[in-house]
């Protein structure tokens, strides 16, 4: 340092200029500190995006999970890590004690992640790999999954029939994942998935379940399992045929039950048995059970599968009957839902079935039948493995069930439901003698109905509705822009926000419950799977619409009124409003509380004052401490480099203009034409595109002069100036003082201080437009607070149309833009630009309605004709 130091007062004139090799060197030493301070900016600009990611995650209603939580702390702690090894390389030793501080933070932050002392899934690791379903009672969930234990209660302690046959256990489950490493390679490629990233999400589930169906089985578990099917043999018959169907642990959870997400298999013999099991096993990962897991909060790592395995029912008809009415609590009915053959078809939406209301007391009076025409039913074959709908030919428009079997269903659906305490949704078969077969139960998720079922809507609104008609599957009114879902690829594409429109209400499309406003189908019922689902998430759902996708297909934004069955063109506000918000579902979810206790060790930010004595690094208590450190100390080691050197000249010129203000630029690298002697720098020798850019914006319109105040604004003003006289944006600088650039030829940094506001901006713009970003901070005013944060709110605004996003955190303006190309990129700094000059002093007209709306309209015109001088493309996101 004390060489470097040499050179530089040599070469600015303190002594003897040493030859051209020197001056060489020295460039290559301050280039070597550019580039380490561009990757600690840049690893700042990470850690800062993910922290608002994590924190908005928190405080949303969008779906996360375990992966997710782990992903983003860990790339927050790698981004931090790299900020701190990059301030070493500006200030070696210095600041060694960061390291120790973030080793320690890490350390608080592991536990949270299960990185140590992490809870365990409760699960037993010994025990039975077979269970009879004899022995199964609700206190053996853990092993045999909620499903199964459900029903060897309602078999083995309230006394109905269920079809007898026997649980694969959760001990069989972990047995099989351990084979060759199974569950370790399924964690690593969960992992590398995200419920942002719909596409690489799917391709990693089909990955998974290619994985199980390849995976051996363990000679003891395939052996248990035909052992025990053989002992059903002699029970009900040689070659009888039977039902695999899903119990996992986080199944028919009340609030969560993840309808329909787990796979069956229907009409299996011995020589398949073993396939299926694999099959029911694989569906734990199924894109829509993961997703699913995501949006209700619930861990990965929790989930296990057991498999039940009981006799096929020869049914005459199915369905499924509730013990109360699921979109209206208030309604003391039981719906049946019933069609011919099994009770599937009717779960799943796919054919139309009959319903009937039923009064909760004896006699059981039926006060409502509605036969719809049923055209197919669904059957099982002799041939294992092939169910299949059929014909019903005279049936079709017969009621699937008689009035006694109507009342023997609500009969046993109100057992079940005094013996479990809570409202029950009950799977149902019935067989040729005519005897109710439960097939599962769990608890029935209500929905308290805001508005009156069928309510009375404005005659001149229901001109103009688009359909009617159909059941109310999950209360509620929603709006969003229409899209048609028919097959899987349709799901990678479906707009967040969007109303799920399709022919059939599929249990599959669960996976877009997250992502949708309201559902609409021309097929299903309240008794669905997808209804089910819709109901715990609050999200409306209209079903079994007649001509919906046809009449539907083609709207830009429809309103969805479940309630009243009816669809709008459109968005109706008035409807809208009537919704009372949902709450958080994350909320009090384990995940939720994994996110909020890591974050408490990631988000908060202490060190706020670089002045104060207490800016240390043994002062750092979050990353964001870190972080904040790093940054400040990064500028102050960029400018001292010169400085320390007696090397000012080198390091700041100030630029030679006719804006009536001090302009300094930092040369970093290459952000220079030529070599530039003395104090001033020409505009035309400056190569940083990003500069020139925000320079056009800043000099594009001369600025009016503030603008005229009213006797209210200049007390405003007066106020702030006695409540903060150093009107300072809360974190100080003293590199805010004047209007700093730090350039080189594809990046910018920005700190002004212009009046009573103060702005930062950094960019970053070349030729891959993947590393291309604007970041820019807008905060201050010499007004009181409310001026302050509507000038704010206009700011944002303005900055929303031309594709910038932004967050506000009280008079705090954040906007970023990242990953376009650079004519884009470049034409926003114009903006930027302009606005840093032409918004101060806005604060004080923002309590006039009409100058706001008089400087929004001149705003907007000037930016677009900076966009575009000729007038002819809008240039408006």
């Amino acid at each position: 340092m004390d060489w470097i130091g040499d050179l530089f007062r040599r070469v600015t004139g303190r002594g003897p200029v040493r030859s051209e090799t020197d001056v060489e060197q020295l460039r290559i030493a301050f280039k070597a500190r550019y580039q380490s301070f561009r990757r600690l900016l840049e690893a700042n600009r990470n850690v800062l995006r993910i922290m608002a990611e994590l924190e908005q995650k928190l405080r949303g209603a969008e779906p996360f999970g375990m992966t997710y939580v782990r992903a983003r702390c860990t790339r927050v702690a790698t981004q931090v890590w790299q900020m701190v090894r990059h301030l070493d390389e500006l200030a070696p030793q210095r600041h060694a004690v960061l390291f120790d501080r973030f080793r320690e933070i890490q350390a608080q932050i592991d536990p949270f992640l299960g990185n140590s002392n992490a809870a365990e899934p409760s699960v037993p690791q010994e025990g039975s790999l077979i269970l009879r379903l004899q022995e199964v009672t609700a206190g053996r969930t853990a092993e045999v999954g909620r499903k199964m234990a459900n029903l060897g209660e309602v078999q083995n302690r309230i006394g109905l029939r269920v079809p007898e046959g026997f649980v694969v256990t959760t001990r069989s489950f972990r047995s099989f994942m351990r084979q060759g490493d199974l569950q370790e390679e399924i964690d690593r490629r969960l992992q590398l998935a995200s419920g942002e990233d719909s596409d690489r999400l799917a391709a990693i589930c089909k990955e998974i379940e290619k994985l199980i169906l390849e995976a051996p089985m363990p000679a003891g578990l395939e052996s248990a399992i035909l052992e025990a099917y053989r002992d059903l043999e002699r029970i009900r018959g040689a070659g009888v045929h039977v039902a695999v169907r899903s119990s996992a642990l986080d199944e028919d959870a009340e609030g969560a039950s993840l309808a329909g997400q787990y796979r069956s298999e229907l009409n299996i013999g011995e020589n398949s048995l073993i396939e299926a099991y694999r099959l029911v096993v694989a569906s734990i990962y199924d894109l829509p059970a993961v997703t699913h897991r995501l949006a209700r909060g619930l861990r990965h790592e929790d989930a296990a599968m057991c498999v039940g395995v009981l006799p096929m029912v020869d049914s005459r008809a199915g369905g499924v009957a509730y013990s109360r009415n699921p979109v209206d609590s208030e309604e003391h009915s039981v719906i049946v839902n019933s069609s011919w053959g099994l009770p599937m078809p009717v779960v799943q939406g796919l054919i139309p079935s009959d319903q009937f209301v039923v009064a909760r007391e004896e006699p059981f009076e039926i006060r409502q039948r509605e036969i719809r025409t049923k055209p197919t039913r669904y059957d099982c074959f002799p041939e294992e493995g092939v169910c299949r709908l059929s014909e019903t030919g005279d049936e079709q428009t017969e009621p699937s069930l008689d009035d006694s079997q109507v009342r023997e269903l609500a009969r046993v659906v109100l057992r079940l439901e005094r013996h479990y305490g809570t409202p029950q949704d009950m799977e149902w078969a019935l067989d040729q003698e005519g005897a109710v077969h439960v097939l599962q139960t769990r608890p029935l998720q209500l929905q308290h109905r805001t508005t009156p079922a069928c309510a009375p809507v404005d005659a001149e609104l229901a001109q103009d509705a688009l359909v009617s008609g159909g059941i109310t599957a999950s209360s509620g009114a929603a709006a969003g822009p229409v899209f048609v879902v028919e097959t899987q690829s349709d799901v990678l594409e479906f707009p967040d926000g969007g109303v799920l429109l399709t022919v059939q209400p599929l249990p599959r499309w669960a996976s877009l419950i997250g992502r949708a406003s309201a559902i609409v189908a021309e097929h299903g019922s309240m008794a669905g799977h997808l209804a089910n689902v819709a109901r715990e998430h609050g999200v409306p759902a209209l079903f079994s619409v007649e001509g919906a996708v046809e009449r539907l297909a083609y709207e830009p934004e429809v309103t969805v009124d479940a309630d009243a069955r009816t669809v709008y063109p459109g968005r109706i506000e008035s409807l809208l409003v009537q919704r009372k918000p949902e709450p958080n579902p994350m909320e009090g979810t384990p995940v939720h509380g994994v996110l909020k206790g890591a974050l408490s060790h990631i988000a908060p930010l202490n060190l706020l004052n670089p002045d104060d004595a207490r800016f240390r690094p043994e002062a750092c208590r979050t990353f964001h401490d870190v972080t904040r450190f790093c940054h400040e100390k990064a500028v102050h080691e960029m400018f001292r480099f010169g400085r320390d050197h007696h090397f000012p000249e080198r390091s700041s010129k100030q630029l030679y203009c006719d804006v009536p203000m001090q302009w300094w630029v930092l040369n970093l690298d290459d952000g220079f034409r030529e070599e530039v002697e003395g104090r001033y720098v020409k505009l035309d020798n400056i190569a940083s595109q990003p500069m020139l850019a925000l320079w056009q914006g800043i000099t594009a319109v001369v600025w009016e002069g503030p603008p005229p105040l009213d006797g209210k604004g200049f007390l405003s003003v007066m106020f702030g100036a006695t409540t903060n006289t150093e009107l300072n944006p809360g974190v100080r600088s003293r590199y805010a003082d004047r209007n700093y650039f730090m350039i080189a030829r594809n990046y910018c940094s920005l700190s002004s201080r212009l009046g009573a506001h103060f702005s930062l901006l950094e960019a970053l713009v070349g030729e891959r437009t993947s590393e291309n970003y604007v970041s820019f901070q807008f905060k201050g005013g010499a007004a009181d607070y409310g001026r302050r944060l509507k000038r704010v709110v206009f700011v944002r605004a303005i900055l929303e149309q031309y594709g910038f996003h932004t967050t506000v955190n009280e008079d705090n303006l954040l906007a970023r833009l990242e990953g376009r190309e650079t004519e884009f990129m470049l034409g926003r700094l114009k903006i930027l630009g302009y606005l840093t000059i032409h918004t101060r002093q806005l604060d004080m007209v923002m309590a006039r309605p009409t100058s706001v709306e008089h400087y929004r309209k001149k705003i907007t015109s000037d930016i677009d004709r900076i966009l575009d001088p000729g007038g002819v493309a809008d240039q408006r996101m």
